[in-house]
């Protein structure tokens, strides 16, 4: 799972370790003695950046959002003038490499994301590297011409939610639907969502 890359900073390579060890081993498995070994640091190292719990996961939840805007591309979500049918594209295509080649990572999200249920002070630190692509993605469906663009966007966020968490920890994790599928399922949301047939996207 990890990114690792030549030159990261120490920073990164614990925060990197903390998202592979929630994927593999949950909340439980995660203390700096594991970070300090799955990063393959002097112990001690993790505890001088991040010397408390709190910190760790706030690392962990920092560097997540960084890994996820790429995972999601979102420096590539195209421009309301693209139309509809470009944003479907875009999305699908982000839903699927969360499902095939970032599986492991949205384990992790979904670990942080319970126990962020647990503590407000992480909870509010959670939601706040979510914003990013909460607010571009209101933008996008507005420019689409969305008469509710708040409420349509939490429903595209709920359902990409549903289907990781489905396919990924649920009950059909067992089959990860096609990329053909994502988008046949995310056109027919938007193209109700904006009350325009697909066909004259």
């Amino acid at each position: 799972m990890s990114e690792r890359t030549t030159g990261a900073s120490r920073a990164d390579l614990v925060a990197d370790a903390a998202l592979s060890l929630l994927a593999e081993r949950g909340m439980r498995g995660l203390t700096h003695r594991a970070v300090d070994e799955t990063a393959g640091l002097p112990q001690g190292s993790t505890s001088n950046v991040a010397r408390t719990r709190q910190a760790l996961l706030e690392l962990a939840v920092r560097r997540l959002a960084e890994r996820e805007a790429r995972v999601l591309a979102l420096h590539e979500m195209p421009d309301p003038r693209a139309g509809a049918g470009a944003l479907v594209d875009a999305l699908a295509l982000a839903a699927h490499r969360a499902l095939t080649r970032h599986r492991a990572l949205t384990v992790a999200r979904y670990e942080l994301a319970l126990e962020a249920t647990r503590r407000p002070e992480l909870r509010a630190y959670f939601d706040a590297t979510g914003a990013r692509f909460r607010d571009q993605l209101t933008a996008l469906v507005t420019g689409l011409g969305s008469t509710e663009p708040d409420r349509h966007s939490l429903s595209l966020i709920a359902w990409a939610d549903g289907l990781m968490f489905s396919c990924v920890a649920g009950s059909f994790s067992a089959r990860v639907p096609s990329l053909a599928e994502v988008r046949s399922d995310l056109g027919e949301l938007l193209a109700g969502m904006l009350g325009r047939p697909r066909n004259t996207w």
